[in-house]
């Protein structure tokens, strides 16, 4: 297997294996199909959520860890996903929820796997100011899937819906898709001042 998922913190599983447990949880959470799921929902593919904090004028981009994001399989699909925060206390359940984000992880994980050549370990990455989600593959397997920056051998994948003008569930490597999201997310120029 050339893919790999990094060990969630065990509080962190703990804490979704608890929320699905809770009649109260899973009838107050907005996922209609969590709600309807029929049989035993089980969450799989802990993967480490990066979020892409800023990037310094020389360039460098600076990640940190927001979270562990579990899909929540029912039967033979995913039905929705739970998210856990660090608080200080430790890793809690955050919410559960559903959306196309759910399908097209599932289809970036199967396409990655299918295709890599390497190992590569995998983890999400967000990039709020694009409203953009991307599995990011690790070229070191070895890594704490909590810590790390993005590396050069590095690729990333953007889920769908990415944003216009970015292919999505197409590996992009790092040096190719940072100079693109770099542009994007820098400030539009105010009007009347020079460009």
């Amino acid at each position: 297997m050339l893919l790999h998922v990094p060990p969630a913190p065990a509080p962190a599983l703990r804490s979704v294996l608890t929320a699905l447990g809770s009649p109260t949880a899973v009838q107050e959470a907005r996922t209609p199909s969590l709600r309807a799921a029929q049989g035993p929902a089980t969450p799989e593919l802990p993967l480490p959520v990066h979020v892409l904090d800023r990037i310094t004028p020389t360039g460098e981009w600076v990640t940190r860890l927001a979270g562990w994001r579990f899909l929540i399989r029912c039967g033979d699909r995913a039905v929705a996903a739970a998210e856990t925060m660090l608080t200080p206390d430790g890793w809690a359940f955050s919410h559960f929820f559903e959306g196309p984000y759910i399908a097209a992880t599932e289809r970036a994980l199967r396409q990655a796997e299918e295709a890599a050549t390497q190992p590569y370990q995998a983890r999400l990455l967000s990039v709020p100011k694009l409203y953009m989600l991307t599995l990011w593959l690790h070229g070191d397997c070895s890594a704490d899937g909590a810590a790390g920056s993005l590396a050069a051998t590095d690729l990333l994948v953007p889920l769908a819906p990415a944003p216009p003008g970015v292919a999505a569930h197409r590996p992009h490597g790092v040096a190719g898709l940072l100079p693109v999201l770099t542009l994007r997310m820098a400030p539009a120029p105010l009007l009347g001042s020079p460009a």
